[in-house]
């Protein structure tokens, strides 16, 4: 048996840094396992000749002249299950997908389908193949022979500078500096190493280096294969990309939206290394890996970087990012205060902070939070703090919290500092009694608000009794302050307010809470509650419609449970579900639930204001917190991750007693509501250095995109102690699709410097078709038969006959976008493409079947016609009829929506107004109807399900219209592109069919 090598064993001197390496590797031959349609498994030794005309295996009981596939007839080299006969075998759940490819060849389109001992091996396969494929007209030169590549020139140019003596050799402290300084990140220690085992090899030991030798040591350190594998796939010359290359990658890989070759040349002149490429036009490896490392290829999505929401609703419609004991450095026991503490929550984009005010030792209030603290932080200090910062990362409104511990004197010169301190800032403008909601964050942009208790109206004193905070009770008792005793009869306890620090109190006013209808009867629109983190999470789970609908209208307060003593954090997200705006954390405490909540409030500028879900803002909608399943009015989302590599891992913290090799793995947490809440993890990168390749893909179903959070979280298998590594924690919203860097952060969510993993993220609606929808709601399909979303009825005869006009809409409204769902997803199939794939990636497929052969049947796309038929002159292989025959059904499917979504849309639209008209006068009608108890529960719940319902799908198909123009937009592109469409000069202008949609009004 002829001696297999494997990538995941190999000396690092076999890494695979360019197509050389790929052929030099299938020149020698490795084992294989090949799959039968019959679902079993052979090994067998797959090696390419000599002549690198053909693949053979043995053995064989073919001849050996038919155990062979030649170059020339390779239509295509699929990475992944992507065949009928990988993806439908029953052996297919026994690898991995990063482990399997097919080789799809000869006129009749067949496929060898194989799977690999790893990743690493697959890749070396199919890039040669690939190259092999794209000269295979004229047959190649051993690659790597010949002229000097315009790396290995770049390279050579770099080691000229640094020869100062010009004596063709430089010392080896300089190579490793010079490497260092072109790949930051790199271990002096790795480079060195490497510099050892090319000169022992050479046998040219020494304390210098040639020339040749640097090209070389340099080629296998900063060549990342999985970066070298991405430009191989895109090049149309194996070695770089040119500007239509480029083009392409970023248009159908990264997903971006009117780029031009313009725009290429741009990222060529600023990541290219070399000055030949950029004159040229060329973006070779070095230049390509530098791109996909810079912030103009990050993972978050640039928009999210400045505020992108809508600003002018109500502020009650937003999460306000919220602090609590700002001023502490430690836990609430322990811990000493420190007013640097007020500066680092503030820059973090804070908009809510705390001040528990006490009675100060020399006659003025103290910030006091700790009963170990050596020394109070003045009151005055405090204020005079958030007057210099309260605005230096966000405009947006500051509440300031104030809980009051201090005597009357006291308060009224609390009172007289923040108005001499913060002046015209201090919004003191009475609320307006005829509106309803609060105002705006735009309209208090850079105004300071107190929330507070306010003096009863008729108490015309100057200091009167008011309702006490229940928080900082537990502190009191710890300082020994406790001597106001709770009532008799069990009421609140009573505090003396001034008159002076009442009239500061205007849109925030602090009262205690009753109860949910209380609050719906007689609660003002200004008047708002804290809870206890206890309180809130009992109503969060007993009662979550109606904590949801009293977020609406009323801004609530969740302050940590005072059992916290060790200053840990809640988890935001079961209070952010019901949509508890005022979520307070304690900044000074690092960890997954303060990761969650600084990963949150990135995604709106940083500004500290998020915009809440709409089905959380919307007056009448159904929605259940705690939902298992999807959503009303929400479409489903697909997350399709694949976790490449990670660069420069650091080791653990206290891993003092470890070896130098970190072991990693990397998690994939969502958090948002219960029904996504899910983890995920990729295998253990055993001995790995600090570049570990973990080639794994998970996928996640988001029900509610709009409050999901992605965390990547990188732990180390062979700890002693702390395991953690590196974590990195992102908004689903902010997450930009294709080929990305994850810049990692530390514990206390500081960034690491040059710590990165590389994934690759595809976004797909629940069935897998397209890009993921911002909203609508998605009709839900079964395994055989389809289901419909259908209204309920409420019980009252008037309405029910209106909601039942929609019945019939709504069962169009699905079959049309299901229909093309289905349609695109066989289509996508048959490329063998995964339904994360878009259309210009399916017709340039096609292409590449057409292109890649000499005996190839004509087929085109007629872009005369607005809807482009695929035609074939001739007869076709079998696999071709099938795929022209999906593309049609694919293409009448899209015709029929695209022509008859305007009319359903407009039923709906009409069924919902009409719906909407009894509203206002839904009680007085259940009263009319004689509805109570849990039948007028019911009514209402079915009114709002309706409501939600009709909206959502309405809205839906307005975005699967736009989705649908947006393909044949693609269809025309790629087919003028690609060299298979004819009559081009009519293809649709971009701007018409990807007309912005206009929201639907809440």
């Amino acid at each position: 048996k002829k001696k297999t090598v494997s990538f995941s064993t190999m000396p690092n001197d076999r890494k695979i840094n360019s197509t050389a390496a790929c052929i030099s590797f299938m020149l020698e031959g490795c084992e294989l396992k090949k799959v039968r349609s019959n679902s079993r498994m052979y090994s067998r030794f797959f090696v390419l000749d000599a002549d690198m005309r053909s693949v053979r295996w043995e053995p064989s009981k073919k001849d050996s002249e038919k155990a062979k596939i030649e170059i020339k007839s390779v239509k295509e080299v699929r990475v992944g299950k992507k065949t009928p006969v990988l993806r439908s075998n029953g052996l297919s759940d026994q690898f991995p997908d990063e482990c399997a490819f097919s080789i799809i060849y000869g006129d009749n389109y067949e496929s060898l389908d194989l799977v690999a001992s790893s990743a690493d091996v697959v890749s070396a396969w199919v890039m040669g193949l690939r190259y092999l494929v794209s000269y295979g007209k004229h047959t190649p030169e051993a690659p790597g022979t010949g002229h000097p590549s315009l790396r290995t020139s770049w390279i050579s140019s770099v080691f000229d500078l640094a020869d100062l003596e010009k004596s063709g050799r430089i010392p080896v402290s300089r190579a490793v500096q010079l490497i260092k300084a072109l790949n930051p990140g790199m271990k002096t220690s790795t480079i060195e190493l490497k510099f050892k085992e090319l000169q022992k090899a050479s046998e040219r030991p020494g304390a210098d280096v040639a020339c040749e030798l640097f090209v070389e040591a340099y080629c296998e350190l900063c060549t990342r294969p999985e970066i070298f594998f991405l430009l191989v796939q895109f090049s149309s010359n194996k070695e770089y990309l040119g500007l239509k290359d480029l083009l392409m990658f970023l248009e159908v890989e990264q997903g971006m939206e009117g780029v031009t070759e313009e725009k290429c040349l741009e990222i060529v002149g600023k990541y290219e290394p070399s000055k030949e490429g950029r004159e040229k036009g060329y973006l070779a490896i070095d230049g390509f890996t530098r791109y996909l490392l810079s912030s103009d290829c990050s993972i978050f999505d640039p928009q999210h970087r400045r505020v992108c929401q809508d600003m002018a609703q109500p502020l009650s419609h937003y999460y306000i990012s919220s602090a609590h004991s700002a001023c502490l450095l430690e836990d609430n026991f322990w811990g000493h205060s420190d007013i640097s503490g007020y500066i680092s929550a503030l820059g973090l984009g804070c908009r809510s902070i705390e001040l528990v005010l006490w009675d100060g030792p020399e006659g003025e209030p103290v910030v006091y939070t700790s009963p170990s603290a050596a020394s109070c932080v003045p009151f005055r200090a405090v204020v005079g703090l958030i007057d210099q910062h309260a605005f230096t990362a966000s405009a947006y409104p500051l509440i300031l919290c104030l809980v009051v511990r201090c005597s009357a004197p006291q308060q009224r010169l609390a009172a007289q500092c923040l108005r001499k301190t913060l002046g015209e800032k201090l919004y003191l403008e009475p609320p307006n009694p005829a509106a309803s909601y609060l105002p705006s964050p735009e309209q208090l942009k850079g105004r300071i608000l107190i929330k507070g208790k306010k003096l009863p109206p008729g108490c015309e004193d100057s200091e009167g009794e008011v309702s006490d905070e229940e928080e900082g009770w537990e502190l009191a008792r710890r300082l020994g302050q406790e001597d106001r005793e709770a009532p008799e009869g069990g009421g609140p306890r009573r505090v003396r307010l001034s008159r002076e620090l009442s009239e500061l109190v205007s849109l925030c006013q602090a009262v205690p809470f009753q109860d949910f209808e209380s609050s719906r009867r007689g609660q003002r629109y200004w008047e708002m509650c804290s809870f206890s983190e206890v309180e809130a999470g009992r109503f969060a789970n007993e009662c979550p419609a109606e904590l949801v609908s009293y977020n609406k209208r009323f801004l609530s307060r969740v302050y940590p449970s005072p059992m916290r003593i060790d200053a840990s954090n809640m988890n935001p997200q079961d209070f952010w579900k019901c949509g508890c705006q005022m979520v307070a954390m304690n900044y000074q405490t690092p960890g997954l639930m303060m990761d969650l909540n600084t990963g949150w409030f990135q995604q709106n500028g940083a500004c500290g204001y998020v915009l809440r879900p709409a089905i959380m803002r919307e007056e009448v909608s159904y929605f259940s917190a705690n939902a298992k399943d999807s959503l009303p009015g929400v479409p489903a989302q697909l997350l399709h991750l694949k976790v490449i590599s990670g660069q420069n891992l650091p080791k653990p913290k206290g891993s003092g007693a470890k070896g130098e090799v970190v072991e990693p793995y990397v998690c994939a947490e969502i958090h948002g509501i219960p029904a996504d809440c899910a983890e995920h993890r990729t295998k253990t990168a055993l001995q790995s250095g600090d570049n570990p390749v973990f080639d794994e893909s998970l996928e996640f179903q988001i029900n509610l995109p709009e409050l999901a959070v992605l965390r990547f979280v990188v732990l180390d298998d062979d700890y002693i102690g702390d395991e953690f590594i590196a974590q990195y924690t992102i908004p689903f919203e902010c997450l930009q699709p294709g080929y990305r860097h994850v810049p990692l952060q530390s514990l206390a969510g500081e960034p690491l410097p040059h710590a990165t993993l590389f994934v690759h993220v595809a976004i797909t609606d629940r069935r897998g078709g397209g890009k993921g929808h911002r909203r609508g709601l998605a009709g839900r399909r079964g395994r055989r038969v389809r289901e419909y979303t259908s209204t309920k009825a409420t019980g009252i005869k008037a309405i029910d006959e209106v909601f039942r006009t929609a019945t019939q809409p709504l069962r169009e409204a699905t079959d049309l976008r299901e229909n093309v769902q289905n349609a695109l997803v066989s289509f996508k199939e048959l490329c063998g493409l995964t339904p994360a794939a878009n259309m210009k990636q399916c017709i340039l497929t096609v292409a590449t079947w057409l292109l890649h052969s000499d005996s190839a049947p004509s087929v085109t796309l007629n872009l005369a016609e607005r809807y482009p038929p695929m035609e074939a002159q001739g007869p076709i292989p079998d696999l071709l009829r099938k795929v022209l025959t999906a593309y049609e059904t694919m293409i009448q499917t899209s015709r029929t929506l695209i022509e008859s979504a305007d009319a359903v849309y407009g039923k709906l639209i009409q069924a919902q107004q009409a719906g909407m008209d009894f509203h206002k006068e839904l009680h007085r009608i259940e009263a009319k109807e004689g509805l109570r108890g849990r039948k007028l529960q019911k009514a209402l719940e079915s009114f709002a399900w309706n409501i939600t319902v009709l909206k959502g799908q309405a809205d839906l198909l307005k975005h699967a219209k736009a989705e649908a123009l947006d393909n044949l937009w693609q269809i025309h592109n790629a087919g003028q592109s690609c060299g298979i469409g004819r009559n081009g000069s009519a293809s649709p202008e971009p701007s018409r069919l990807r007309a912005p949609l206009e929201p639907i009004p809440e």
